[in-house]
């Protein structure tokens, strides 16, 4: 039992690290400064001026939770594969470390990216642009866990749990994949980020990496995959995460078997720099950059317009043109007039898909794609 003293010491050591709280970046341990959505579980965004690399660093990269962070010790950590296969398996740390390795530069976006900016609002966590960043992942491919395994020819998915558990009422945190983007040769079960174990935060000592797919199927402190038939039945994948088949109107409710699965990630693309709301001088010369991203293909063109959408220019692209990765765009503007502009980008993918002007408005609040829209200043 904790005593008064002690309660009042928590409450204070709680209200000093919450100081600021939605006037900026606050720091969490291992992390750089981040946009606090929640302290508990930890839901952290990136700030947009950290997306200016193309490997996002892990101490800058944004963490999505829905249950509380397990402690997860590696020695007794087990994955198992069970359900519909000839030779269920239960593997340690050590015998993955063993397996062939494989990296795979992929981009995570949580499908809730970009939900403060539609209208009306919706609820859940309020993302701006920051719940996404690029890393490389390291790991074991999960077809050939299969092979190892004996998947059964009739298996239609793999169900997915990992260590972390809910609290009270709130249900566990299972995710079902098809087989057909379960033995893609991308799709792995990841021991490393960034060259370094998985961060503790990040799923340690593994998890589920799912390429061009939203957020939520990249399954963290992985412990279970169970081959079946049938999709799970559990809140996480029947209820939620589910988007509309036609497009709603705004503020209107969606017949449940009107909603499906969300699986691969929209295009979109975002400013790292200038800020918004800042100033420039007319005359010199000002660098803008930032991402792009489209999901299962890769992007072929960034656009950026210097007066609203009147007229677009082509941007120049980061060499490195991987699916499931996002491209580092830069276009070099001298502003000839002074005045408020409103600078925007728009990306074109290898499908063919555009960036939108706005995008459909949907109950979730999930994939927000409308083209970037930034405020800069001139001055004389």
């Amino acid at each position: 039992m904790f005593s008064r003293r002690k309660w009042m010491k928590v409450l204070g050591a709680g209200m000093s690290a919450l100081d600021g709280w939605g006037q900026g970046p606050l720091r969490f341990p291992g992390k750089r400064p981040m946009l606090v959505q929640n302290d508990f579980p930890e839901d952290l965004e990136t700030p947009v001026e950290y997306f200016d690399t193309w490997i996002t660093p892990n101490d800058a990269f944004f963490v999505r939770q829905h249950l509380p962070r397990p402690k997860v010790d590696a020695g007794s950590w087990r994955l198992k594969l069970g359900g519909m296969v000839s030779n269920p398996l239960t593997l340690t740390l050590d015998d993955l470390k063993k397996m062939p390795q494989v990296k795979v530069p992929a981009t995570l976006e949580c499908a809730g990216n970009g939900r403060a900016n539609y209208r009306p609002k919706v609820p859940g966590l309020q993302w701006s642009k920051g719940a996404m960043g690029n890393a490389e992942w390291r790991g074991v491919r999960v077809a050939d866990l299969l092979k190892k395994a004996g998947a059964a020819a009739g298996a239609k998915y793999g169900n997915f749990n990992g260590a972390d558990h809910g609290v009270a009422k709130t249900p566990d945190f299972i995710r079902s994949i098809p087989m057909r983007k379960l033995m893609h040769e991308a799709t792995i079960v990841a021991l490393e980020m960034n060259g370094a174990p998985l961060p503790e935060i990040h799923g340690f000592p593994a998890r589920l990496i799912v390429p061009g797919w939203d957020g939520a199927s990249w399954v963290k402190w992985v412990t279970e995959m169970d081959l079946s038939e049938e999709s799970s039945k559990g809140f996480y994948f029947a209820t939620a995460y589910r988007y509309p088949k036609f497009s709603p109107a705004p503020g209107s409710a969606v017949k449940p078997e009107d909603m499906e699965v969300l699986e691969g990630m929209a295009l979109t693309s975002y400013f790292a720099r200038p800020a918004h709301g800042s100033t420039a001088k007319k005359g010199s010369p000002l660098r803008l950059q930032g991402v792009a991203y489209a999901g299962e293909n890769r992007v072929s063109r960034v656009e950026v317009s210097t007066d609203g959408g009147s007229k677009w220019i082509d941007a120049k692209l980061s060499p490195q043109n991987y699916p499931f990765a996002w491209r580092l765009f830069t276009f070099d503007w001298t502003p000839s007039a002074q005045g408020y502009h409103i600078l925007c980008s728009k990306a074109t993918d290898s499908a063919g898909r555009v960036q939108p002007v706005e995008c459909p408005w949907n109950p979730g609040g999930y994939m927000y794609n409308s083209i970037d829209r930034i405020g800069v200043t001139v001055e004389a």
